[in-house]
């Protein structure tokens, strides 16, 4: 009992779920949360894979923490998550991070309290990493980052294989939650005041697939928006080859569901695009972008780019400069290619030189900025309803909440506003961000 713990996140909104849940169970078990590492009693790193920065910055942290074991040898130090899933990264922590104590993967972290009594009883480093699970684990109890948005895990797992991406081995086959688990969980925060919440899927457009009665990410989102109290739903992400008519109608017909699609595309041409295994081409895309916006005219379109895929040429990337122009998105995550060992792209021939990988990204950043700045220019004097969600990081005296179309603001106001949704016209525009303020 009261004892302190100590959580750190790299990675997606999925990571950052999970350690809402991990909190959840460790304050179930009277522990309670610190920033402070040196009063900590446990320590967990919960990790990622996906890049190459957040694995080396989880064995830097880990080194920085040999000290303070020395000095309190009671200490418990975890590590789990999708890095853990890789038996390479597990012997590297055993033979080089022996001050480690317990290590657990994705698929188990409701056993918590279970491996830290084990952890009590023995004394020695324990790991319990299970490839995949066979069942999705209900009713874990959830610490949420902030007491009006939540995320809400609709599906875990991946079957697309794209052959850059480590998510299939280290989240496992897709399982779908049940209807009913997910709505019984959307009233539940609804009820306790959550305005706002996010589903989270690998791929929620394959949403449903698993279950015994089939039901539609697309039928998902009807049911949800009966929800009463509720008064935003967002989701992410989706994939292109799974995207249907009756999900777009579904977003145009649902009020609650956000004005908002994010549709990575990664590369413009479809000899790249067959290589990554993305299963439709530039031209599939692009058909897709154009009806979307069609449909949805104010909606806001965002996407995912990797620069400098094995195997792509000038020709190539010019495809993909092509598809940004044509796309007109709102903003863009956008990445190097790095090579993740366990993927078949690692073993590809013909990496690109990072000189050249770093001169595309430029010219990516260069065409992408000024069409954003564009989108953004062309709401000033428009009204949005904004959940306000902080005190703006840029400045103290401003209150900063997102649009419906997910697009960041910063405007005057009280900061009681937080978590409330108010009206704000668009004052000005960045590329990045807007300014605004309130409408009485």
């Amino acid at each position: 009992m009261n004892k302190k713990y100590l959580i750190t996140t790299w990675g997606c909104q999925m990571n950052e779920h999970d350690s809402e849940k991990i909190e959840g169970i460790l304050n179930s078990l009277g522990y309670i949360s610190t920033d402070n590492k040196e009063s900590a009693n446990l320590i967990i790193y919960n990790t990622c894979l996906v890049r190459e920065n957040a694995e080396l910055k989880v064995y830097g942290n880990l080194g920085e923490l040999k000290g303070l074991k020395r000095k309190n040898p009671d200490l418990i130090i975890a590590v789990c998550g999708c890095m853990m899933q890789k038996e390479e990264v597990r012997s590297i922590i055993k033979e080089k991070y022996s001050h480690v104590d317990l290590i657990f993967g994705t698929h188990n972290f409701h056993k918590l309290p279970e491996l830290l009594e084990s952890y009590d009883q023995k004394r020695n480093m324990l790991i319990d990493v299970w490839n995949d699970s066979p069942d999705i684990v209900e009713n874990i109890p959830t610490k949420r980052k902030y007491d009006f948005k939540a995320f809400i895990n609709i599906m875990y797992g991946c079957n697309n294989f794209c052959s850059y991406c480590i998510v299939p081995y280290t989240r496992g086959r897709e399982k779908s939650r049940n209807p009913e688990d997910i709505l019984a969980e959307a009233i539940k925060l609804s009820k306790e005041g959550y305005k706002e919440i996010t589903l989270l899927g690998q791929n929620v457009n394959s949403y449903g697939k698993t279950l015994e009665n089939q039901v539609t990410f697309a039928q998902l989102l009807y049911m949800l928006n009966e929800i009463e109290e509720l008064e935003r739903i967002r989701f992410m992400t989706s994939h292109p080859k799974d995207l249907s008519d009756e999900l777009i109608d579904a977003i145009k017909n649902c009020d609650k569901v956000c004005n908002h699609l994010h549709l990575p595309f990664q590369a413009g041409s479809n000899k790249i695009l067959k290589i990554m295994n993305r299963k439709y081409t530039k031209e599939k895309y692009l058909d897709l972008v154009k009806k979307i916006r069609k449909e949805i005219p104010d909606v806001s379109l965002t996407t995912d780019i990797i620069v400098g895929f094995p195997g792509e040429t000038k020709e190539d990337f010019e495809e993909t400069l092509d598809v940004v122009r044509k796309s007109n998105f709102d903003s863009a995550f956008t990445f190097l290619y790095s090579v993740r060992e366990g993927t078949p792209a690692a073993k590809m021939s013909e990496q690109v030189p990072d000189e050249i990988k770093h001169e595309r990204f430029q010219r990516l950043l260069d065409t992408l900025h000024p069409i954003s700045l564009k989108r953004n220019k062309e709401l000033i004097n428009r009204e949005f309803k904004v959940l306000v969600e902080d005190i703006s990081k840029n400045d103290d005296t401003k209150l900063s909440g997102r649009t419906d179309t997910n697009r960041l603001i910063h405007f005057k106001g009280n900061k009681e506003l937080i978590s409330e949704i108010v009206n704000v016209r668009v004052t000005d525009a960045k590329t990045w961000t807007l300014e605004g303020e309130i409408v009485e």
